[in-house]
């Protein structure tokens, strides 16, 4: 039976057909050591899926020979169990549309650290990563949230205040971007050799957003702390600092209770998903994309050999907006918040509504689709056509349309605001022409009543923005008449949660009519999408 040290139990693997690596793994480790190229925060599903999968097929090809330098700001358990008590190695499980699993044991990280102040030891050695000339590229996935430094009314939030207020000092900051100015104030003190910091979450314009943030708390360290406005130009410089942009698409659920069984009966222990965040394994979809703009000033392994698209900034960005901003990205939302509405579990069941399906298919192919600027890379209408047949409708993958709802008011701006303002910006196409974007963020703020389609209460998923917009929200009762421009308006004229003023927009009207009616009472959520369907 199988431990934590997974490599001493071969046989088991063998016999379960999971593909092994391919390098020595302590030879991997010391080189890291000596000349380590690639460091990664967070170290959550996404990285363990995909970002990890990449460096291994590029160690075990020779085409790189460090591994990976994990780093999170929050997981101290996801570190410890996930990570060090599995040796820093992953049993990656990929879950095909035709029920077939492929397994491989992912071993590329060769450190993994909680980064805080209370852990003295990881905040040297990732002082000493970032200082290593050496290091060539830092990716992110710590989601829309992790780059926040400032509130909706575009004021600093109190952590961003606090860690301008502190200075660099790592022991009293609160905010991911201020620990990541301390790391970087501390290359640039070493050497200020270049770097590339590639942030690759799930939105629009990622690098831009990811630079910003940063020099938000750079800026307030200059004018507080009388730094060497050097740092900041250094920062600033491509040709020193970069910031890439990037696409990422890969469907990572939290591990499942069922694969964790059949892992189990297959011989395979410490597959249990007490916690599924710091499971030993990680399920995910076959199909995945990554397309990074090629600006890395102090070089990079072949990354394109292990399927990463290379690309001018212009081409990724065109990418990026077709998925996230039409091809999947919306479509996974408007699943999201009204299979939580309608009382589904399961992404791959709502698929098979009739009134669902149809829905994500009117906003992909038919309010989406028209604004998309081909990326050429990528083919839209075959993306799409990937999304709805083959995706959505995977039975093997456990996701859920409550994990796809968190933080909905962190990506609304993206998903459905950016292609509201193509058709602002267009010759071609009214705003009046959209149907189905409006409905849907009519229906999220339907949900955030808390009450499902049949009236009985049910738990919303976490949202960074839930406890201020349920206030501005708290007169609306099922059943009962509203003011809807009333109550409404402070929230659909925010442009900094929608991308846009909805109401200059021309939409912020129709939006206010469906609202009206989704909470007139049990059962309008499905009675409004199907005549909506039907038209």
């Amino acid at each position: 039976m199988m431990s934590g040290k997974w490599m001493s139990n071969t046989a088991v693997l063998e016999e379960n057909q999971v593909k092994l690596p391919k390098f020595d793994q302590v030879l991997m480790r010391k080189k890291t050591v000596e000349r380590l190229q690639w460091a990664h925060l967070g170290g959550g599903n996404l990285y363990r899926c995909f970002h990890a999968k990449i460096a291994q097929d590029l160690i075990n090809s020779g085409e790189l020979e460090t591994g990976v330098v994990v780093f999170d700001t929050f997981g101290k358990e996801l570190i410890e169990k996930g990570y060090h008590a599995n040796d820093n190695q992953t049993l990656s499980v990929i879950l095909k549309a035709d029920g077939s699993v492929d397994k491989e044991l992912i071993a590329s990280t060769a450190e993994a650290h909680y980064f805080n102040a209370s852990n003295h030891d990881s905040v040297v050695r990732m002082k000493e990563v970032f200082q290593n000339p050496s290091l060539q590229f830092v990716t992110v996935t710590i989601t829309e949230k992790g780059y926040a430094v400032k509130d909706v009314q575009g004021n600093l939030t109190p952590e961003a205040k606090s860690d301008i207020e502190v200075g660099p000092n790592f022991r009293q900051l609160k905010t991911t971007m201020g620990q990541l100015a301390y790391l970087m104030y501390c290359r640039y003190k070493s050497s200020a050799a270049p770097l590339a910091l590639v942030s690759t979450d799930n939105f629009s314009h990622n690098g831009q957003r990811f630079k910003d943030s940063l020099l938000v708390i750079i800026q307030g360290w200059i004018d507080k702390w009388n730094l060497n406005v050097d740092f900041l130009w250094y920062l600033s410089d491509e040709s020193r600092v970069a910031f890439p942009y990037s696409m990422i698409d890969r469907i990572t659920p939290l591990p499942s209770s069922s694969i964790a069984n059949q892992l189990t009966k297959d011989g395979i222990s410490g597959m249990t998903v007490d916690n599924p965040s710091f499971a030993a394994f990680v399920n995910t979809e076959e199909t995945h994309y990554l397309v990074i703009e090629d600006k890395f000033p102090n070089g990079r392994p072949k990354l394109e050999d292990a399927g990463v698209y290379l690309a001018d900034r212009e081409t990724v960005n065109n990418a990026d907006l077709m998925k996230v901003c039409s091809c999947l990205n919306p479509l996974h939302t408007s699943l999201a918040i009204f299979g939580c509405l309608l009382g589904f579990n399961k992404i791959y069941k709502e698929m098979q509504d009739e009134d669902l399906s149809e829905l994500v298919k009117r906003v992909g192919y038919v309010e989406g689709l028209p604004v998309v600027v081909n990326p050429k890379i990528i083919d839209p209408k075959q993306f799409i056509d990937e999304v709805i047949n083959l995706r959505l409708v995977n039975p093997n993958i456990p996701d859920t349309p409550q994990r796809i709802a968190s933080d909905t008011s962190q990506k609304v701006s993206i998903r459905y605001g950016e292609t509201i303002k193509a058709y602002m910006s267009s010759d071609n196409y009214e705003t009046s022409e959209l149907t189905f974007i409006p409905l849907t963020l009519a229906a999220w703020l339907r949900y955030l009543l808390a009450v499902d389609d049949d009236g009985n209460a049910m738990t919303l998923s976490p949202d960074p923005l839930l406890e201020n917009l349920q206030a501005q929200l708290a007169s609306v009762k099922l059943g009962q008449k509203v003011n809807a421009h009333e109550i409404l308006q402070p929230i659909l004229s925010n442009d900094r949660i929608f991308g846009v003023n909805l109401y200059e927009a021309g939409i912020g009207e129709k939006i206010e009519n469906y609202f009206t009616e989704l909470v007139a009472g049990s059962g309008q959520v499905r009675e409004i999408l199907h005549r909506e369907l039907s038209k």
